[in-house]
């Protein structure tokens, strides 16, 4: 007896627990989901959802079973109505027999694609025999009769992959290498077990009327009698996921504030820019590889607007005479090729820009820069054609490589970068330069970052009109998110799975 009263106390206990929901699905729970959805009317996600909360009460327990599918796809669903084309074919070979490839093509109505299968198929079964343009039929009665291994296999679809038999598979390798046939899919299936307290519930009618919520009404007309349900504290709740920027925007916005911290400020300028900014005023010369169209996006037939003849003929002079002892390219230099178009490389055209802009009395001065840039890259999982770089310079009569070497230490380390080394490089408007690598602690491995260097004086000069020391660097902002995320994939970066974008923390440092 007191076995029974304790049960009774426990199944009143949980009742007074129980949601609407819940109570709903009660008297099915000895069925399976699909059956619940007819007794109860209600959705499969509700009734998940009322599994769900029965499971944290200890009532029973969820499995779930993860199983590919494989089902028909557009084309399957077509030829299982209407036949496979090597069917169709075997159809009218029955009917005309030594038709010639043009005949059987035409009054087959199949496509080019269809026809071509068919006769490969038939052919590999010994069904047909082709000769001097023309295909005879070689089956019997009986082999014309019986369905194909592909055709008893596309009446079976549905079916699971790790349930087929040899025959199955043998029909499902040779219809995969076929377009729309078949498909596979990845199925989710959720079944229940019920507990000890589950089963004595099970099956049962449980009335209830416990208040799900407080109204203005219930107030009015309150009693005692009256009880509201009570609520499971210890439920799981919904995760929520609050409005955040996407991960490379969070670096983006991290990297600017450190840049700004150290007394750095924002540059910023066209996304499509003239090859004078991109190039010329960069001392790169008119016939560099770098200008070729497999490595730079050109805009086709407009072209920009060149500065003022000052700057222009002094950028002019530097490619074709030198300036400070230099010799120049010794070219005739083109202002039709200068006015291009181009989806700019790199922010360093930003740099030339502000440092044509400069006056005398605004130095010394930092600048830095954040932005897209377009090669004409092939995509894989280590390059994009369009990225970040992020671009810095210093503009300083007392500059030096040292003070280069020391700002850029510093802004990897405060980007979570302890493991730093430099090496001497060359670039072809700074000097001297280096390259600098940070350390990847996972993989251990060293990846290169970015280039730097000073300014060469044929760059300097025609921008500024004298030399100043200039200290310049272009990273790639995009390898530091990449390494920081450990991200294997960089079109990760695009791909907006939701999921991942969620997930990924804030800056890690």
């Amino acid at each position: 007896m007191e076995d029974e009263e304790k049960e009774d106390n426990e199944i009143e206990e949980l009742t007074e627990r129980l949601s609407p929901l819940e109570l709903k699905i009660i008297p099915y729970l000895k069925l399976n989901i699909d059956e619940i959805m007819k007794k109860s009317d209600l959705d499969r996600t509700s009734i998940l959802r009322a599994l769900k909360f029965l499971e944290n009460k200890g009532i029973l327990k969820l499995n779930q079973i993860n199983k590919r599918v494989i089902i028909l796809g557009v084309n399957g669903i077509y030829y299982k109505k209407n036949h496979l084309p090597e069917r169709r074919l075997l159809i009218l070979l029955e009917e005309k027999n030594h038709l010639s490839l043009e005949e059987a093509k035409k009054l087959s109505g199949l496509s080019d694609n269809e026809f071509k299968v068919s006769l490969g198929v038939l052919k590999d079964k010994a069904l047909i025999s082709l000769s001097n343009g023309k295909i005879s039929l070689n089956a019997t009665k009986e082999e014309l009769v019986k369905k194909s291994l592909e055709e008893q296999f596309i009446d079976s679809l549905p079916a699971e992959q790790e349930k087929l038999t040899p025959e199955q598979k043998f029909a499902f390798e040779n219809l995969k290498k076929r377009r729309n046939i078949i498909e596979i899919e990845e199925q989710n299936i959720v079944n229940h077990e019920l507990n000890d307290i589950g089963k004595k519930i099970a099956g049962k009618e449980i009335k209830s009327d416990l208040i799900e919520e407080n109204t203005p009404e219930i107030i009015k007309t309150w009693s005692k009698e009256k009880k509201f349900r009570k609520y499971d504290i210890k439920a799981a709740v919904p995760h929520i996921s609050g409005g955040k920027r996407h991960f490379v925007n969070q670096a983006t916005e991290y990297a600017k504030r450190i840049w700004l911290d150290m007394g750095f400020k924002e540059m910023q300028g066209p996304i499509v820019d003239t090859s004078f900014w991109i190039f010329d005023a960069l001392f790169t010369p008119q016939d560099h590889p770098a200008r070729e169209m497999q490595d730079t996006f050109f805009i086709k037939d407009i072209a920009g607007k060149l500065p003022g003849k000052k700057l222009t003929n002094a950028i002019k002079d530097s490619h074709e005479k030198g300036v400070a002892g230099s010799k120049g390219w010794n070219y005739s230099w083109s202002e039709k090729e200068a006015m291009k178009l181009v989806m700019r490389t790199h922010t360093t055209s930003l740099s030339a820009r502000t440092i044509s802009q400069l006056k005398k009395t605004e130095i010394p001065s930092k600048y830095f820069a954040i932005g897209k840039v377009f090669r004409n890259e092939t995509v894989d999982p280590g390059h994009l054609f369009e990225f970040n770089q992020t671009e810095g310079i210093v503009i300083d009569k007392n500059a030096n490589f040292q003070h280069l070497l020391g700002y850029l230490k510093a802004f990897l380390n405060k980007m979570g970068f302890k493991k730093i080394r430099f090496r001497p490089h060359y670039f072809p408007y700074t000097e001297p330069s280096a390259e600098a690598d940070v350390y990847n602690e996972k993989t251990g491995k060293w990846i290169e970052i970015l280039g730097s260097g000073i300014f060469r004086p044929e760059l300097v000069i025609p921008l500024f009109g004298e030399y100043v020391p200039v200290l310049a660097w272009g990273m790639g902002f995009d390898r530091l998110v990449k390494e920081n995320y450990k991200i294997e994939d960089i079109r990760e970066f695009y791909a907006n799975d939701l999921k991942t974008i969620r997930e990924k923390p804030a800056w890690k440092k």
